[in-house]
């Protein structure tokens, strides 16, 4: 059933072949601190603000089993490191996490697994890159702090904390973390890719409340009609036709 997410993950991967690319090393032990719920980082104190404003600011986890897709941890980077930049700049990070076969079950299992695992971003705190999620406009935009960066923070440290956060769950085999701050990028195609991935979270949600049975009424008939798996989830049979078989 985590197939379900594959032919999107595959998509972007294949659209970053083309764009120099940085490997970062990653931090035994997460040396970096993490601050806590309570960390700010006010106007006056940042440098700049990624994915401030109308800038692209893009968060998104997307879960798979092929390890061919990600097969060991590792942290990329496309564009300059936070040590680097000078003033505001596009963002997204995007986490590729691999599961262990037949973790994830189906059903509420499957999408309580997806959630929990995406939910991994509001536990973490690296002391100078406060991140500001929000949800319902599907943005995660960072603030970066100028003392963080003259203390050495770069991607290496945030990623690693990262990498850690994630193999708290036992399920996590491992994770490709990538992080953009290209200015010239196909934004507009990246947050494609990442809506439908969350749509097709949605759907899996929206399947198991059983919210419409009715095909023809069902606003996310496209995104079950293009991914397969997504049918194959409920079958039962409805007067009307089934969204979902």
């Amino acid at each position: 059933m985590m197939k379900l997410y594959d032919p999107i993950l595959r998509e972007l991967l294949a659209g970053l072949e083309t764009y120099p690319v940085r490997r970062l090393n990653k931090e035994k032990g997460s040396s970096w601190k993490d601050a806590g719920r309570e960390a700010m980082i006010l106007r006056s104190d940042m440098a700049y603000e990624l994915g401030k404003g109308t800038l692209p600011a893009l968060g998104s986890t997307i879960l798979t089993m092929d390890k061919e897709l990600v097969p060991e941890d590792e942290i990329l980077l496309y564009g300059e490191d936070l040590k680097e930049i000078r003033k505001d700049r596009p963002y997204a990070r995007i986490a590729a996490v691999r599961m262990k076969q037949g973790s994830l079950g189906e059903g509420n299992e499957l999408y309580n697994e997806v959630r929990k695992t995406e939910y991994t971003r509001y536990r973490l705190f690296p002391e100078g890159f406060m991140m500001r999620v929000s949800a319902s406009q599907e943005r995660e935009a960072v603030r970066v702090g100028r003392q963080a960066l003259e203390k050495g923070l770069g991607f290496a440290q945030v990623g690693s904390m990262f990498l850690t956060a994630y193999h708290r769950n036992p399920k996590v085999e491992a994770v490709k973390l990538i992080f953009i701050t290209r200015k010239e990028f196909p934004w507009p195609e990246l947050g494609g890719y990442i809506r439908k991935a969350e749509q097709i979270t949605r759907a899996i949600d929206h399947v198991l409340k059983n919210l419409s049975m009715d095909c023809n009424a069902c606003s996310l008939k496209q995104i079950c009609d293009e991914v397969e798996g997504l049918k194959e989830l409920h079958r039962a049979p409805s007067e009307n036709g089934t969204c979902i078989g």
